[in-house]
């Protein structure tokens, strides 16, 4: 008798996501899980897709996202099912959803509207938060991250100074309390305020259950620039003196003069990860994108605007075009903007290329789907490393793009089961065209959907068929 399987994906060329040669077989998923992989020449399925010519990877996992309010209720997170990605890292650069027991402030300090500018931030505890996903699962998984401005927010009525020792015992309960819910580890967004201000030992005793709870330390640094190496040396130091993972985010070099230092920040993190678990993710495009900052101007060749408060009109502008229409300086225009959110052009092709190639560095978009003309990167991110990079470029076969994106991800972030095609894995999985799969967006034109990214699968669910959601949200909220 033939055996039966829910899908059969036939003739693919499957990646497997370990950074294993290429292969030519069949994929069959029962449930939620791969049951079978190789040649089922004589197998049957309730839905059987013809795969020649197509690559079949495991689903992309985005290793540095901020999609903590798109993902509720029930969020179709269009920008990255479009893409191919099937799970996303969320809580980032100290920003996270919950905890948050006590009225939100109001104006919301940045850069917490990042997250809270379609009203989601309001979930008391972080297991309210992973309740509200489960009842009402988006179209694809999360694991979230506990962030330690929102902490600061929570229990702090003066940002602007290191916390008292009763203040970080709470924050540090919180977090316990938080990775208890399922929280896979603590971030910092020491660049911004109110992180800017809590020294290294703050952010130590803060991070301290992540010992307990098997947990990592995700780090947007204190500086990106001048100051990189001890910014640096400041995140490893957080990892050894408690013995536990560390992720630097979106590494990168910003500022002219700093152009080319990826060889020597390179050199160190590939030093220290002798000696102590340490991680990395990048994006792949030289311009950065935050909230409205006077020091990231002053560090980049060119400003765009992608939201602003103070004056909604200008979203999209160029800040030296907002400049000359308002005939203000640039200081004036920008205390007129704000509060605002702009991308910042501040690195160098080559530090983009070097730190990408890295043998240990993971794919994440960093994108901000509040925005209201984001950063291409959330539309783009996966398309570009996939045709840009490796097809166009040739900077790394596709099977290490895709190890970078998968396999890779999963493993530093202790996702079980997940990045891989292999039997018993979950069925998270992308079927794609390998020579045309390619970013449409742009900083003009920023949301619009990859090409070539045929069907996606989520939890043994199709959730994307050409070029269109199919509607369904078999998403879960992932733990280790």
């Amino acid at each position: 008798m033939a055996q039966s399987f829910d899908v059969l994906i036939r003739g693919a060329t499957v990646v497997d996501g370990t950074g294993a040669p290429r292969f030519a077989g069949d994929v069959a998923i029962q449930g939620d899980r791969i049951a079978r992989v190789g040649s089922l020449d004589g197998a049957r399925a309730k839905h059987e897709y013809d795969a020649r010519g197509l690559v079949l990877a495991p689903g992309f996992i985005d290793a540095h996202t901020h999609d903590d309010s798109v993902m509720l209720p029930g969020g179709d997170v269009t920008p990255k099912v479009s893409q191919g990605v099937t799970t996303v890292i969320g809580g980032n650069c100290g920003c996270s959803i919950a905890p948050m027991p006590r009225a939100i402030p109001n104006p919301v300090p940045p850069p917490l509207d990042l997250i809270a500018a379609r009203g989601g931030w309001i979930y008391r505890r972080f297991s309210d938060y992973v309740r509200v996903l489960e009842a009402t699962p988006p179209a694809i998984n999360c694991a979230m991250l506990v962030g330690h401005n929102t902490l600061r927010v929570a229990v702090m009525a003066k940002l602007q100074r290191p916390a008292s020792e009763k203040e970080v015992r709470l924050m540090r309960d919180l977090a316990d309390q938080s990775l208890e819910a399922g929280a896979i580890g603590v971030s910092t967004g020491l660049a911004y305020a109110p992180g800017r201000c809590a020294p290294i030992e703050e952010v130590i005793e803060v991070c301290e259950p992540l010992r307990d709870h098997h947990g990592l330390y995700c780090t947007h640094m204190r500086n990106e620039g001048d100051d990189i190496v001890d910014s640096l040396e400041e995140t490893f130091r957080v990892g050894a003196s408690l013995g536990i993972p560390v992720n630097i985010s979106h590494h990168k070099l910003i500022g002219v003069h700093n152009h080319g230092r990826s060889k020597e920040t390179l050199g160190l993190i590939a030093d220290r990860m002798t000696s102590q678990a340490v991680y990395l993710d990048c994006y792949p495009y030289t311009a950065s994108s935050t909230v409205l900052l006077p020091e990231r101007v002053e560090t980049a060749s060119r400003t765009l605007i992608t939201w602003s408060k103070g004056a909604p009109r200008y979203a999209g502008w160029d800040l030296a075009d907002i400049v000359a229409d308002m005939g203000v300086t640039r200081d004036g225009a920008i205390a007129r903007l704000q509060p605002a959110g702009a991308v910042y052009h501040n690195m160098s092709d080559e530090d983009v290329e070097r730190i990408l190639a890295f043998d240990a560095t993971m794919v994440g978009s960093d994108g901000l789907p509040n925005d209201e003309r984001p950063h291409p990167r959330l539309w783009g991110t996966f398309a570009r490393v996939l045709g840009h990079y490796s097809r166009d470029l040739g900077l790394f076969p596709l099977e290490k793009a895709i190890h970078k994106m998968t396999g890779l991800t999963a493993g530093n972030f202790g996702l079980i089961d997940r990045g891989v095609i292999r039997e018993d894995a979950f069925a998270d999985l992308t079927l794609f065209d390998a020579g045309g799969v390619a970013e449409t967006a742009t900083y003009t034109n920023p949301s619009q959907r990859a090409a070539g990214v045929c069907k996606v699968w989520v939890n043994g669910d199709l959730v994307w068929d050409g070029d269109r959601l199919s509607g369904a949200h078999p998403g879960r909220f992932l733990t280790h």
